[in-house]
């Protein structure tokens, strides 16, 4: 009877540790009564380096199996194609990337420091025609022949005093009433029937407080107002997506992109949004895209 208590008892601790250990993993859909978990847990814990992707993947018997076999020369990358910069990266080292490219003649819009899809196709255009892999990433060997066929740009080249080159439009800005806002170029252009009666620099939320993005209507607007949340002025206020909306913003205007909203669009050009204002309707569409 003694021995059946213990091994009653070891089996329920042996089990409260495979769901502990279950738990603990990224979420993922498995059996609850999956013995593999256990065993997979201790390998994991004891070697972190060996698999840097866990943070968001859960490891699999084959993953745990080359991770014991990390010694093996074929197992490690190579590190000739490590990348520098990326599609998805937002630094200033991108900034200077880009303002490098423009001075090539491969990218018309200014420097946002966002490594976007006009970013990408402006590095496999130069890796083309320079006989590099044209794998759109940016590596050491890319970086080194930018700078090289390039000069060190300007303060003015990386941050342009002047207004911002819009955007190709979107598709679906093409019919109707639109303020159409591009995330990449960080431009809105108004357009009427898909032409572009005018333009202007925007800045956007932070990723605390993200801009959404889609396609929305303007569903009031408001001359004067203040945000009843963060208590700022937000003149010729026209909300699109609950309490976001295309302002003004005298923040914008004064420190440029080193600041960023709370989610709204802001423009810092405070005579064009005037007239923009006067212009835009209740119910015109609103794009925000990348």
């Amino acid at each position: 009877m003694q021995r059946q208590r213990v091994i009653i008892r070891t089996i329920g601790v042996a089990t409260a540790v495979a769901l502990a250990a279950t738990a603990c993993g990224p979420q993922k859909t498995e059996s609850a009564g999956s013995s593999s978990a256990a065993p997979s847990s201790p390998t994991a814990g004891a070697t972190p380096e060996a698999s840097p992707s866990t943070d968001d993947k859960a490891a699999s018997p084959s993953a745990s199996a080359s991770a014991s076999a990390s010694a093996s020369p074929s197992a490690s990358p190579s590190p000739s194609v490590k990348q520098i910069m990326a599609n998805g990266d937002e630094s200033e080292q991108v900034r200077e990337l880009q303002a490098r490219l423009k001075q090539l003649k491969l990218m018309t819009v200014a420097p946002t420091g966002f490594y976007g899809s006009k970013t990408t196709a402006a590095v496999k255009s130069f890796q083309s025609k320079n006989g590099l892999d044209a794998t759109g990433g940016v590596d050491e060997k890319t970086w080194k022949k930018i700078q090289s066929a390039s000069k060190k740009p300007t303060a003015d080249e990386l941050r342009p005093p002047t207004t911002i080159e819009v955007a190709a439009p979107d598709p679906r800005c093409m019919t109707g009433r639109v303020m159409c806002i591009s995330k990449e170029s960080r431009t809105l252009a108004w357009m009427i029937d898909g032409k572009v009666v005018s333009t202007m620099d925007v800045r956007f939320g932070s990723e605390n407080t993200p801009t959404r993005e889609g396609v929305f209507n303007v569903g009031w607007k408001a001359k004067d107002w203040t945000s009843t949340i963060y208590h700022t002025p937000m003149p010729y206020a026209m909300f699109f997506s609950g309490g976001q909306a295309v302002h003004y913003s005298a923040d914008f205007a004064a420190r440029g992109y080193n600041g960023a909203s709370h989610g709204c669009v802001n423009v810092r050009d405070k005579g064009k949004l005037s007239k923009l204002f006067d212009e835009v309707k209740v119910g015109d569409k609103v794009v925000v895209y990348w």
